[in-house]
């Protein structure tokens, strides 16, 4: 009984206690979520992909992308959301479709076919060979919150016509939130669409 009530102290008081303070002390954003806030309001979290999709319409089952923002990377999953539409999926895992899966290629198409027509505006064509693989992928977890520099760079024209911004302004938006590889070679070059869509709603107030 003395070394249940010893443990017990130990490692269900004070040991989480410890932790949880290091934890609030030196890493608080991340402890939290690695929330962001914007207006004054949490906006979202760094690491967690969320849709930017208008208001379904009556009879409609999916709704349309809202073309104003910068999208993410399709979220195929394990399972969807049906409560919490901000975040599409319930469960965080790949949608474990082979390479040459029926199911997968279909996908796949409609995805590019989709990107292709969305962001082809007056003044510029978007090729299908423009189109980066993530953009029509979904991530192993499916909630990637980040995009490629290039998947970025193709939504630059679209974002600027539909808000009225000059496009070399979205494309200077785009450089100034890329961030590199880890440490000079882990990973690769990323957009966190979130933070992004804030700077977005920044600079269109600016208009």
């Amino acid at each position: 009984m003395r070394a249940l009530l010893v443990l017990t102290l130990v490692t269900g008081v004070i040991y989480p206690l410890v932790v949880t303070g290091i934890a609030q002390g030196l890493f608080h954003g991340r402890a939290n979520g690695s929330e962001i806030t914007a207006d004054g309001r949490v906006a979202g979290s760094s690491l967690i992909g969320q849709s930017y999709n208008l208001p379904l319409k009556n009879g409609q089952e999916t709704p349309d992308a809202d073309l104003k923002w910068f999208q993410g990377r399709p979220a195929n999953g394990l399972g969807s959301n049906s409560l919490n539409t901000r975040y599409k999926l319930i469960l965080s895992g790949a949608t474990n479709l082979s390479a040459d899966s029926k199911v997968l290629i279909e996908q796949v198409r409609d995805a590019k076919a989709a990107v292709v027509k969305d962001n082809s505006v007056p003044g510029h064509t978007v090729r299908p060979s423009d189109v980066p693989a993530d953009a029509v992928t979904s991530s192993g977890s499916g909630l990637d919150p980040d995009i490629s520099p290039a998947y970025a760079a193709l939504q630059v024209h679209r974002v600027a016509a539909k808000n009225g911004l000059p496009a070399a302004q979205v494309d200077k938006l785009v450089d100034d939130h890329t961030t590199g590889r880890t440490l000079g070679f882990i990973g690769e070059p990323r957009v966190n669409v979130l933070e992004l869509n804030i700077a977005l709603k920044g600079l269109v107030a600016q208009h």
